[in-house]
């Protein structure tokens, strides 16, 4: 009998958000249909991580981009990723849940996501219905793909 594979998901976010995001992947993790990719616990030493995470975006079903008012006002390495995650989202069927933008904290959404709902993961009282809410969009993604 084939086990069911679970579903792929992504964090992207900038490391000075790493305690809220880690607490994230726990959750995630947790569940036992989806398979959360971070970077701290997929990657290996002497792996090329630029490598390794377009990779790991290319094969997700979904990805969860964290924002913050850290990361919107961050250029860099974050900006990078998004207009990559962006780049594979439209080759996904119009109306897929793929991209799934949370804010941290009270921070302007970014001009690339704002055609998106966001989910607000803020403040701390209100994150298990938060992430509720997001595990109604993953299962409504992992449905589409009939996994």
């Amino acid at each position: 009998m084939p086990t069911e594979r679970k579903l792929h998901v992504f964090l992207c976010h900038a490391s000075q958000d790493k305690p809220v995001v880690r607490e994230l992947y726990k959750q995630l993790a947790a569940e036992t249909w989806i398979d959360p990719w971070l970077d701290e616990e997929r990657l290996l030493p002497g792996q090329n991580w630029n490598l390794e995470i377009e990779k790991a975006v290319e094969s997700s079903d979904a990805v969860i981009v964290c924002v913050s008012s850290i990361s919107v006002a961050k250029e860099g390495y974050i900006q990078r990723e998004l207009r990559q995650v962006l780049d594979i989202a439209l080759e996904k069927l119009d109306g897929a849940i793929f991209v799934i933008p949370i804010r941290l904290d009270e921070c302007e959404p970014p001009r690339q996501l704002r055609d998106r709902q966001f989910l607000d993961y803020f403040p701390e009282s209100r994150r298990t219905a938060a992430f509720d809410k997001l595990k109604a969009s993953l299962k409504i993604r992992k449905d589409g793909l009939g996994i």
